[in-house]
């Protein structure tokens, strides 16, 4: 693998906790497809795991609940070729998906209220309007 995989900030993937399994991609193949597995599935057990802060993997585990089967997280990759590259590609799903699962939530977003003289403003464009529009409809000409 191209070194380790960080999260966010100095937390990175230990490889020690990183599951992985190979099976043949599905697809039309050719000479090679019917010997190589290069298909790759990545597995990260977010609720056992000691890499992440306590904070982070209870915000992982309540965002990801849907996605994981007993507490473990699993990411696929087939796009590619070759296994080397699969293996980059679940990598950096997998660090890419948990950095998104645990950001901290964005800050409230804080009311405002219409400035007055804006509100008076738009009223007021509004009746001009109306005003010009009903004296389009006179029928005294004639």
């Amino acid at each position: 693998m191209s070194g380790p995989h960080v999260i966010r900030g100095s937390v990175v993937l230990p490889e020690a906790e990183l599951v992985w399994r190979f099976s043949r991609s599905s697809g039309p193949g050719g000479q090679h497809v019917n010997t190589s597995d290069s298909q790759v599935e990545l597995r990260f057990d977010l609720a056992q795991t000691k890499a992440l802060p306590p904070v982070w993997q209870e915000r992982a585990l309540e965002r990801l609940g849907a996605r994981l089967v007993d507490g473990v997280l699993t990411v696929r990759a087939s796009e590619h070729r070759s296994q080397w590259r699969n293996r980059e590609a679940a990598a950096v799903r997998l660090a890419a998906l948990l950095a998104e699962a645990t950001a901290p939530p964005p800050k409230p977003r804080r009311k405002t209220r219409i400035p007055r003289g804006i509100n008076e403003r738009r009223l007021r464009e509004k009746k001009q309007r109306g005003e010009t529009k009903r004296g389009r409809s006179g029928c005294d000409w004639g």
